[in-house]
């Protein structure tokens, strides 16, 4: 089992995170306040965008293969290395149906044509 350090930015709130773990698993132990809901890979609700460093995270379903590469659900991500992270950053395709779900959707954009 190796340990990494998992720095969140902006906070200045640094954990270390076992690559047998996941990084929410290691927040909740350590008392760091991490937003989850499903904690299955689905909802987002997790999500952090990777600013540096490598985490293996299969399971995640809620992103693309490429959403993968650039973001962390961490109630899935294991760190392969030395991370990153900053919370409450959610991929493009989930900003654009918050969007839709805010008022975005009322055909107000139709407007603009």
């Amino acid at each position: 089992m190796t340990e990494y350090t998992v720095e969140f930015v902006g906070t200045g709130e640094t954990i270390e995170v076992a690559d047998t773990e996941t990084v929410l698993s290691s927040c909740i132990e350590k008392g760091i306040a991490q937003e989850y809901s499903c904690r299955v890979g689905m909802c987002l609700a997790c999500s952090a965008e990777i600013v540096e460093g490598e985490v293996t995270q299969p399971a995640a379903r809620g992103l693309t293969d490429e959403e993968a590469e650039e973001y962390a659900l961490t109630c899935m991500a294991r760190p392969q290395s030395d991370l990153k992270l900053d919370r409450g950053k959610y991929p493009p395709s989930i900003e654009d149906d918050a969007a839709t779900a805010a008022g975005g959707g009322d055909g107000a954009a139709a407007d603009d044509d």
